[in-house]
């Protein structure tokens, strides 16, 4: 009977032990409950928003680019878009095979479409084809029934409607890659362009804009079922340029099928007004996505389309450099103004000839008629007295041997040499017929046409210190411009030169001078040799450049500015193995200078004949030394 107790009490026991863990677990089971409902009611809740809404970014429009004038050179145009969705083709392979009858579909291009679709989920829409015309949507559209998922989607792509002709100015935009920075969650979206060269790339993120966001709600599975919420990004900044596309497109058209380069400043403020590099590529290609034919073409090109030669193709500057190698020895002392040297067609330096251009001479000369005639032996008796270092350090006072930085990538700086440069360089000291020779611009001197163009600038706007620039200067900055420490009597002199270079019969650029309503212009020319030529070829002469394979021409290059009595417009022109300053880039500057005149309301053509006649060296109203 006791036994009997004892195990009734120990089942009770047991039972309470089991109906207390019950108890426990079950106020357990409600705490939390509690603690999920109530405490993490909101957090599970936006969990659960998160599974059903899926929130995606929206492009902005990229900024507008302008030129000076409020002329578009850089927009946004409709991008049909032709979009494949695989669930709703009951036959991947049919629908290709018909979209092929309409419009042509490379293999290549094929390929891609079929590796998207097993990649993406089935509902994905996957491109088939961009840059769709209107022609092309109605033939998609009428054609419809037999394409079945082909759908034509529309968006913004950018389009420059100049083309080639703004190049090299406003560069293009292409998709982000690897290397791109990721500071923007827009450089994340699939497809998305930013700018890779040119004021694409320097305005990037002012162009660029802020992304807005769009709440879709979505299934399970990520299908879009209705619109929630739409918040529009901000559209890219406004950019305007000090580009005009009228002088822009002139430059460019008088190039032909020449290669080279031409920058046009304005001579007080340094705004570019033309900025040409010639053979050009179309920027709209990149944008759309260029194919390996297309590539290949531009790669393979020996006149290289893809250089900016403006700002990184470095050249001798030939007689152009006469102008400084005429300032550094009037400012040391070095000549005169009425210095006179005699030219007999060449000069001996130990046991080496150096010749002038000119077969019979010059006969006596001063620095004036020396620019006039473009005399070599009078420069290399001038350089050969002045030394490397001096005209190295005059060279360099109006914006040579340095970067400008305008913004656009790949910029050179050129080379001035002297003599520490050339003891670093090679471990040599510097030789007398070195000096010689970078007196007219030959040697390792290397210039760019846009340094060129900085050096017109300077000389003739009296020693200001202008520097390039696609974007306009305030009244302050156009006021506060430093001044070059020069006598403004010896860029009188050299003006003087220059323009007896154009406007006077027998001189180098004679043919390429314009009397516009009494405004001309004036210059000098330059050739540069890019082979030796043998003592054979000088005294037989045969040298007629347009005889020879391109790539052995000289280049040829001019500077010049205008009008000649108030200079406001400067250029440089450089025309690759042209054959001649005077005979290819003379011509191509005059009708640019021309053509600025002409739409420069300004300038109505007040006629000034204080510099008709040469200068009277006893009347200078400076001091010559």
């Amino acid at each position: 009977m006791n036994r009997d107790n004892d195990k009734g009490k120990v089942l009770i026991s047991r039972s309470l032990i089991v109906g207390i863990g019950k108890f426990v677990l079950l106020m357990v089971i409600i705490v939390r409950l509690y603690y999920l409902q109530v405490y993490q009611a909101d957090r599970y809740k936006t969990l659960a928003d998160e599974n059903r809404i899926s929130t995606r970014l929206l492009v902005p429009p990229r900024g507008l680019i302008y030129d000076r004038n409020g002329v578009l050179i850089a927009t946004n145009q409709q991008n049909f878009q032709a979009l494949i969705v695989a669930e709703q083709t009951p036959n991947l392979q049919q629908t290709l095979d018909a979209f092929k009858k309409i419009m042509p579909l490379s293999e290549s291009e094929e390929e891609r479409i079929k590796k998207e679709i097993k990649r993406k989920r089935s509902f994905v829409p996957i491109k088939i084809k961009d840059n769709l015309s209107w022609e092309e949507v109605a033939k998609i559209q009428l054609n419809a029934p037999d394409l079945p998922g082909i759908i034509i989607d529309e968006g913004l792509s950018r389009y420059y409607p100049y083309g080639e002709k703004m190049a090299h100015i406003l560069g293009y935009v292409s998709s982000v890659s690897d290397k791109d920075v990721k500071d923007d969650p827009l450089l994340e979206v699939p497809g998305f362009k930013i700018g890779k060269s040119g004021i694409e790339k320097y305005y990037e993120k002012k162009l660029r804009g802020k992304g807005g966001n769009l709440k879709l709600e979505v299934n399970a599975y990520g299908r879009v079922m209705k619109e929630i919420e739409r918040k529009d990004g901000i559209p890219g900044e406004r950019v305007d340029l000090t580009i005009d596309a009228r002088l822009q497109e002139k430059a460019y058209d008088l190039f032909g099928e020449e290669s080279g380069a031409a920058v046009l400043l304005d001579v007080h403020t340094g705004e570019i007004l033309a900025f040409v590099s010639t053979p050009s590529y179309d920027p709209n290609l990149f944008s759309q996505g260029l194919n390996n034919e297309q590539w290949n073409a531009l790669v393979n090109n020996e006149k290289k389309p893809l250089s900016n030669k403006a700002i990184s193709g470095q050249y001798s500057p030939g007689s152009t450099f006469k102008i400084i190698t005429a300032l550094a020895a009037l400012e040391s002392g070095t000549i005169k103004p009425d210095t006179r040297f005699f030219c007999a067609a060449k000069m001996l330096l130990g046991t080496h000839a150096f010749h002038c251009w000119k077969r019979s001479g010059h006969g006596y000369l001063n620095v004036i008629e020396a620019i006039k005639h473009s005399c070599d032996i009078f420069f290399y008796e001038t350089s050969l007295r002045l030394g490397i270092d001096k005209l190295a350090e005059m060279a360099r006072r109006f914006g040579l041997g340095s970067k400008i930085d305008i913004g656009l990538e790949n910029e050179k700086a050129g080379l001035i040499p002297d003599r520490a440069w050339k003891l670093r360089r090679f471990g040599e000291s510097w030789q007398q017929g070195e000096s010689l020779i970078s007196g007219i611009g030959q040697g390792y001197i290397l210039t760019t046409p846009l340094q060129l163009a900085t050096m017109i600038a300077r000389v003739v706007n009296g020693g200001y210190e202008v520097k390039p620039t696609f974007s306009k200067l305030s009244d302050y900055d156009r006021e506060h411009l430093p001044r070059i420490k020069i006598n403004p009597a010896y860029l009188d002199i050299v003006k003087q030169g220059m323009y007896e270079v154009v406007n006077v019969p027998g001189a180098t650029a004679y043919r390429s001078h314009y009397d516009y309503n009494g405004i001309k212009m004036g210059g000098k020319t330059g050739s540069t040799q890019v082979r030796r030529i043998t003592m054979k070829e000088r005294q037989t002469r045969i040298l007629k450049q347009e005889e020879l394979p391109w790539r052995l021409r000289d280049h040829g290059l001019f500077v010049g500015y205008t009008p000649v009595d108030n200079p406001k417009y400067a250029v440089a022109v450089l025309v690759e193995h042209g054959g001649g300053g005077a005979s290819a880039a003379a011509p191509i500057a005059s009708q640019i200078l021309l053509e600025a005149v002409k739409l420069d309301p300004t300038l109505k053509g007040v006629r000034d004949d204080r510099i008709k006649e040469p200068i009277d060296m006893s009347l200078l109203p400076y001091p010559a030394e």
